[in-house]
């Protein structure tokens, strides 16, 4: 048997999907880019080289990439990228897993990465900027 939702329920599911998981990285970003000094000082607490360097990386993901996924731009590349960075964070910044707080933050991390991964594999719906440029939005 397979399950499958009506169109409209479906566009704004993918819709809804992507724009959860946007706010996440969205308000995360604002927070890096109001706060600089405070991040900089976070990632030169756990020992990074060039905090700089991945201050400005994150915000580009957090601001940049998350935006293109609220919207539906290259869509598949954006989601899978932000996986990634979202599977690095948490290898990064919450590695301290006897702590319960960060072994919360870490399993957030995957699931999300998880989330994105979903979105890397069918794709932004028929809501998107994709669908409008003609780019493949769901799986066959």
């Amino acid at each position: 048997m397979t399950f499958s939702l009506p169109t409209n329920l479906h566009n704004a599911t993918t819709l809804t999907g992507r724009a959860l998981l946007a706010s996440l990285f969205l308000v995360s970003g604002l927070g890096k880019a109001t706060a600089p000094a405070a991040t900089l000082g976070y990632i030169g607490s756990i020992g990074l080289p060039f905090p700089a360097l991945a201050l400005a990386a994150a915000l580009v993901v957090e601001l940049g990439f998350a935006t293109a996924l609220l919207l539906g731009y290259r869509t598949r590349l954006v989601a899978f990228v932000m996986a990634g960075f979202s599977i690095a964070t948490a290898l990064m910044f919450h590695n301290q897993l006897g702590d319960q707080n960060q072994f919360i933050h870490f399993l957030k991390n995957l699931a999300i990465a998880g989330g994105l991964l979903q979105v890397a594999a069918f794709g932004p719906g028929a809501l998107s900027l994709d669908a409008r440029s003609g780019r493949r939005v769901a799986q066959a």
